[in-house]
C-alpha cells in the first residue's frame, strides 16, 4: 500500500512539474523543456525522443527544427490522395555539411532523425576511430512504393512513406571508403567505426538494422521512424 501512495504522489508531481513548464510558471533551459522547438544542435538528453515524436503530426514544428540543422532541402508536392504509396510533407534531401551520393525523399521527422545522427553520432566516431570527418555517406534509397522485403503481400515497408533510409557506406575526408558489405566483420578500425555508428543511430531511429539481424540487411544500415523500436 505504501508503495502504490508513493508511486501515486511521484505521478502527481511529475504532471505538476510538467503543466508548469508548460504553463511558463517554472522555467528551465530549452533543450530540457519538452514543448520547446528541438533544435538538433544541442546535445540529445532523455526528452529528445519525446520531442521527435510530437514532429510527426506538427510540419511547422519539424520545419523548425530542421531550421537548426545545415541540410538542404527542398519541399515536394503532395501526390495524390488515391495513390498506393502517397507522401505528404515530403521533403527531398540535397546534403549539407555532409555530402550525399545522390539526393534522397525523406519526411520530415526522418530528417530531423538524421541531421541529430549526424552531428552527435556519426561524425564523434569518425573522430574517435579516425581522426577525421565523415565527408560524405552514400546511400540506397529512401522512398520505394512496396511492401517489407518486397513480398507480394503484407504491410507496406517505411520506405512507402519516405520514413526509411538504407545507408550502404562512408567516404572519409582523406578519402578512404568505408562499407558496410566489405567492412562489417573487419577487426580493425572499419569494423569498429561501423558498430559504433549502428549503436549510435539507434540513439536517434526508431529501428536499425544492421547485417547482425540478416542476410537483406548485409550491405547496409535500414534507419526508419516506424513505431517499432529495434536496435539489432
Amino acid at each position: 500500500m505504501r508503495g502504490s501512495t508513493l508511486f501515486l504522489l511521484l505521478i502527481l508531481i511529475g504532471a505538476a512539474v510538467a503543466v508548469s513548464i508548460w504553463r511558463g510558471w517554472l522555467p528551465v533551459a530549452d533543450r530540457w523543456n519538452p514543448w520547446a522547438p528541438l533544435n538538433v544542435q544541442d546535445e540529445p538528453n532523455l526528452i529528445t525522443p519525446f520531442k521527435l515524436w510530437r514532429l510527426q503530426e506538427d510540419p511547422a514544428l519539424c520545419e523548425a527544427a530542421l531550421h537548426t540543422s545545415t541540410l538542404r532541402y527542398t519541399h515536394q508536392a503532395d501526390s495524390a490522395a488515391d495513390a498506393k504509396c502517397p507522401l505528404t510533407n515530403t521533403l527531398r534531401i540535397q546534403g549539407g555539411d555532409v555530402a550525399l551520393s545522390s539526393s534522397f525523399l525523406s519526411s520530415c521527422r526522418l530528417a530531423v532523425a538524421y541531421a541529430l545522427f549526424d552531428i552527435h553520432q556519426l561524425q564523434p566516431a569518425a573522430q574517435a576511430v579516425f581522426g577525421q570527418k565523415v565527408a560524405r555517406v552514400d546511400h540506397l534509397g529512401s522512398f520505394a512504393c512496396r511492401n517489407i522485403y518486397n513480398r507480394s503481400e503484407g504491410r507496406l515497408s517505411q520506405h512507402a512513406t519516405a520514413n526509411a533510409l538504407d545507408i550502404a557506406g562512408f567516404r572519409l575526408a582523406d578519402g578512404r571508403r568505408i562499407s558496410v558489405l566489405k567492412d562489417w566483420k573487419d577487426d580493425g578500425d572499419e569494423g569498429r567505426f561501423l558498430r559504433l555508428v549502428r549503436d549510435g543511430a539507434c540513439q536517434q531511429f526508431n529501428t536499425v538494422l544492421s547485417p547482425d539481424y540478416n542476410a537483406a540487411h548485409r550491405n547496409h544500415f535500414h534507419l526508419d521512424m516506424g513505431r517499432w523500436r529495434v536496435c539489432r
